[in-house]
């Protein structure tokens, strides 16, 4: 039922229908929660494909009751909270479950048909048909999901594509995100996740896609088989260097001749913050005491009585310094 005008909400019907596998509901206008009913009820569900509707609210933990999918697509639509942390239970896509449905098709008295799916992968979409049951794929993009990505993502070993990008998430990428092994198709642009690319993504040797552009990222992009493959555009937004950027992450520390120039001479390095303190605090020290003689009349007759009594007396003591030997006073 892709690329309707269905509207409303999903109806309570459905879930009668517990040996559904495909559910395709893409591209209508539908609302409300994603019900937690759909991976309590429907858990023969293979394909779940709510992708371009207007659901908001929470990601149901309930769609982790889905072990047997293979293809979660709610991208564009209006989601929020963190992602589930129970994907993990994903049999399909974790490999603890491998018989998988090469084609999904039905049987009639003149002939079979063959159920094709439209979905996005890399960046570009396309139709599988004979091969739809070897497709693994997870796509929450262009949500308002936030916080971090949960560890148990890692464990599923089995998924092809994995698009987390245009959302609100943060922290690092996973260190063992190179775990996915068979993950052709990684999305994470548009976030705000910081750290450094993990080492571990040198290992993914099947990527084909991958973009991490416009987040927080910094320092040097892992060196591996796929990853220098990449357009630049796939780093662009980020703090990042190395290949296939054209900046360098080689830092060349410059000699510091600082020192070996105060050694040298030490005449050339004036202390200026020393000398404007000093004439700082003499300016301030001596207008204060001549702003306040000025205004204090009894101030001012003291401090010149004083001044007179200190020059007569150092001019009475230069005078028996200089006539008088000074064996004389030597009590001085």
């Amino acid at each position: 039922m892709r690329g309707n005008m269905i509207s409303g909400s999903l109806p309570s019907s459905l879930m009668n229908l517990s040996y559904l596998k495909i559910l395709d509901l893409e591209k209508n206008n539908l609302i409300g929660i994603i019900p937690p009913w759909i991976g309590i009820k429907l858990t023969m569900l293979k394909i779940l494909n709510l992708r371009s509707n207007n659901f908001y609210g929470h990601t149901p933990n309930q769609l982790c009751y889905l072990s047997h999918i293979q293809v979660l697509d709610l991208a564009h639509n209006n989601l929020s909270g963190n992602i589930p942390r129970c994907f993990n239970n994903f049999s399909v896509l974790s490999g603890i479950e491998t018989n998988l449905e090469v084609q999904f098709s039905f049987h009639f008295d003149v002939g079979f048909l063959i159920v094709g799916e439209l979905l996005v992968m890399k960046g570009r979409e396309d139709t599988y048909g004979s091969t739809l049951g070897l497709v693994t794929l997870l796509d929450l993009s262009s949500n308002n999901l936030s916080g971090q990505i949960p560890s148990e993502l890692t464990t599923l070993h089995n998924l092809q594509s994995l698009n987390l990008s245009r959302n609100h998430l943060t922290g690092k990428i996973l260190n063992k995100i190179g775990d996915m092994n068979s993950l052709e198709s990684f999305d994470l642009s548009v976030n705000y996740l910081s750290g450094e690319l993990p080492m571990s993504l040198s290992g993914l040797n099947f990527l084909s896609s991958f973009n991490v552009s416009y987040n927080n990222l910094t320092g040097r992009i892992p060196t591996g088989t796929q990853i220098q493959t990449f357009n630049e555009s796939n780093f662009i937004g980020n703090k990042l260097c190395g290949a296939p950027l054209t900046n360098d992450c080689v830092h060349v520390d410059k000699p510091d001749t600082t020192s070996d120039q105060k050694e040298d001479d030490g005449s050339h390095n004036v202390d200026w913050g020393l000398i404007i303190s000093i004439a700082l605090g003499f300016i301030i020290g001596f207008g204060g005491i001549v702003v306040s003689l000025m205004l204090n009349r009894s101030w001012r007759i003291t401090y010149f009585r004083l001044m007179r009594k200190l020059i007569k007396g150092c001019f009475v003591m230069s005078f028996f310094v200089i006539v008088k030997p000074a064996s004389r006073w030597s009590f001085f």
